[in-house]
């Protein structure tokens, strides 16, 4: 009962997260571990609980997502799929107590993003800088390996190389950082249920509670007025639970 409830809080934490400013892995990714679940299992099982809450995101960004630009969208999104089967095929093959290690540097790359990323991107959007097609697709295809091995802070990763492809409606940037999101998920979640890495308890209930977040954040996404306190509290988040792993590491 105490795991179920403790699964139930951080998938409802996560959706909230996710719907309102993103960083939601930082939740239910430890959540399952503490659950028993082995590291890239439950890795595998928050990225499937996510991929709900994307597609309701894209969706309410379906207007803004192709508005114009280069790369073609096609493009994009071909480069992300390649990406992201190309990370989840790591994933597969690195050996769990590798992975366990890796853990605590790739929370801390994303706890740095996630504090960053905004500023990064208002920088990049300002400078007027951008990438040739090829440049920006192969940025893209780097992302998107990132995001197949592990979805934690993902989406801020995704607006940076927008920013520094030289994208600047911000709009069109957050749909089409919620489409890419739902494509790598999709891709890696395909790849990880084959392969068997999902856990299915932890998912139903994960996954239940983060669309029930995902619709409460949602509404209270209209009603926050200092998104800067917030995002602080995810980024301490990000911050203690890089430390906590770290020194699980050493010990």
């Amino acid at each position: 009962m105490q795991t179920t409830i403790v699964l139930a809080l951080a998938g409802l934490g996560a959706g909230a997260l996710n719907a309102i400013a993103g960083g939601g892995t930082f939740l239910s990714f430890p959540a399952l571990i503490w659950a028993g679940v082995p590291p890239i299992m439950a890795n595998a099982t928050a990225t499937f609980a996510a991929l709900p809450g994307y597609v309701g995101s894209v969706w309410a960004y379906r207007g803004d997502i192709e508005a114009g630009g280069t790369p073609s969208l096609v493009r994009v999104l071909a480069s992300g799929c390649a990406g992201g089967l190309f990370g989840a095929g790591l994933l597969l093959v690195t050996p769990e107590e590798l992975f366990a290690g890796v853990i605590p540097w790739l929370l801390l790359v994303a706890t740095v993003a996630f504090a960053a990323g905004p500023a990064f991107v208002r920088h990049m959007t300002r400078s007027g800088r951008s990438l040739s097609q090829a440049a920006a697709l192969g940025l893209v295809f780097g992302v998107s390996v990132y995001g197949g091995y592990f979805n934690g802070g993902l989406g801020i990763i995704l607006l940076a190389a927008f920013g520094i492809m030289g994208m600047t409606d911000l709009h069109r940037m957050n749909g089409l950082k919620n489409l890419m999101s739902v494509v790598l998920s999709l891709v890696s979640v395909i790849t990880y249920t084959a392969a068997g890495l999902i856990d299915w308890h932890g998912l139903v209930i994960v996954g239940v509670f983060c669309a029930i977040g995902g619709y409460i954040g949602a509404a209270l996404a209209r009603r926050i007025r200092n998104m800067a306190l917030l995002r602080g509290f995810i980024v301490a988040i990000g911050a203690v639970l890089t430390i906590v792993f770290f020194t699980q590491s050493i010990g």
